[in-house]
């Protein structure tokens, strides 16, 4: 958000308004799926679609593939910020520091390795949820020291896609990050392990208008703030402590500080997650529950803590990396949301609760905009990679 801001003003607002609407729509459609049914989504697409168990093995892969490619770029990002933060007392240290940020990212899977085998993961994550609420109310009372004026913002929400190089990445990126496909995926799981029934529905309706809600205000302040800070001054984010200037305006001198703890703790409280997807999600195709003691769960957090060093071992900038990274949480985006149209629409299951015309529109345009953003974003890959 902060990189769009900077770059292309409040051109992609249109997108990220797009990516939340669609993301309250599938929450709600998973989320009343599992209350009303009190079945999870994997098993279900195992078991009610045809040829569901082939396709939940892709839906399995799809979201581990794109998860793991993101986390290589979230740590590469975390590395990078404690790396700043440590500069801010030894200004003696070079700009650039590749083992130093190597040694660091290692250290920070070991710990949350560490911390997810014993256990003890849930109060350390709500330590780092208080730091990143800080950091967005910074960037929410940034936004209106900075303002632009309400017209030019207003100009985002016409449809359009920055011209030049790099222009289809940053759409496909910021769905890949707000339509990230786990995100409905486990949120069954979640209803579930509320005790939410029937009897909830509107409990979870609430919850993910709440969360759409939430993740438009946080997202579209950061890219205003960018914005008004910086975009009208002609400056850009290429590295990480260029972010730092987004905050200025708030924090003055603490900017930098404010910022990369911010950065810090959204980054790894993001990482412990991405760890257990998969684990996560091949219990949930076996109906089973996640046991943090067996082989597996430690096998599979042990090889996505040695993806997620590829981004610090390459010595690839982290804000390229985590952009680039976050397409691939748009290509199974299309199964996610075909697959929960089937089955919020299965009457002998929902029977009142079935989706309704409203839903059904909201998901099939949905699905169309997933695969105009699959496209898209096979074709930045290529220029990418070219």
């Amino acid at each position: 958000m902060a990189k769009a801001g900077s770059q292309y003003g409040s051109q992609l607002l249109w997108v990220l308004g797009l990516s939340c609407i669609f993301s309250w729509t599938l929450m709600e459609a998973y989320g009343r799926y599992a209350v009303v049914t009190g079945r999870t989504a994997v098993n279900s697409f195992k078991t009610e679609l045809k040829f569901g168990k082939i396709l939940a093995i892709v839906l399995i892969v799809g979201i581990v593939i794109g998860q793991w490619n993101s986390l290589s770029g979230i740590v590469g990002l975390s590395a990078n910020a404690l790396y700043e933060i440590s500069r801010l007392f030894l200004p003696n240290l070079p700009v650039d520091n590749y083992w130093a940020v190597l040694i660091i990212a290692v250290i920070i899977l070991a710990v949350l390795y560490f911390l997810l085998i014993i256990g003890k993961y849930s109060f350390f994550e709500k330590i780092l949820i208080i730091f990143v609420t800080i950091m967005g109310i910074s960037f929410i009372v940034s936004m209106f020291i900075v303002i632009p004026a309400p017209g030019e913002i207003a100009k985002g929400l016409i449809p359009s896609i920055p011209k030049g190089e790099g222009g289809n990445l940053m759409v496909a990126a910021f769905v890949g990050t707000t339509m990230a496909a786990p995100t409905f995926v486990v949120r069954p799981l979640l209803m579930l392990g509320k005790g939410w029934k029937k009897e909830h529905v509107r409990n979870q309706s609430r919850d993910a208008f709440s969360a759409a809600l939430l993740m438009f205000i946080i997202s579209g302040s950061i890219m205003i703030t960018a914005m008004g800070a910086m975009y009208y001054k002609g400056l850009t984010i290429n590295k990480v402590i260029d972010m730092v200037y987004t905050l200025e305006p708030v924090a003055g001198k603490f900017a930098v500080a404010l910022f990369m703890i911010g950065a810090l703790s959204a980054g790894l409280s993001s990482v412990l997650p991405i760890l257990m997807v998969a684990p996560l999600l091949i219990a949930d195709f076996k109906n089973g529950r996640l046991d943090l003691k067996s082989k597996l769960f430690k096998r599979l957090t042990a090889v996505a803590c040695l993806v997620g060093l590829s981004v610090p071992i390459l010595g690839a900038n982290p804000i390229v990396a985590q952009i680039t990274t976050q397409v691939a949480n748009v290509f199974v985006l299309p199964l996610v949301i075909g697959g929960v149209i089937y089955l919020i629409n299965k009457k002998e299951v929902m029977k009142e609760y079935s989706a309704g015309w409203v839903l059904n529109i909201s998901l099939v345009f949905a699905f169309i905009f997933s695969c105009v953003v699959s496209y898209i974003g096979f074709l930045a890959l290529m220029d990418f990679f070219k």
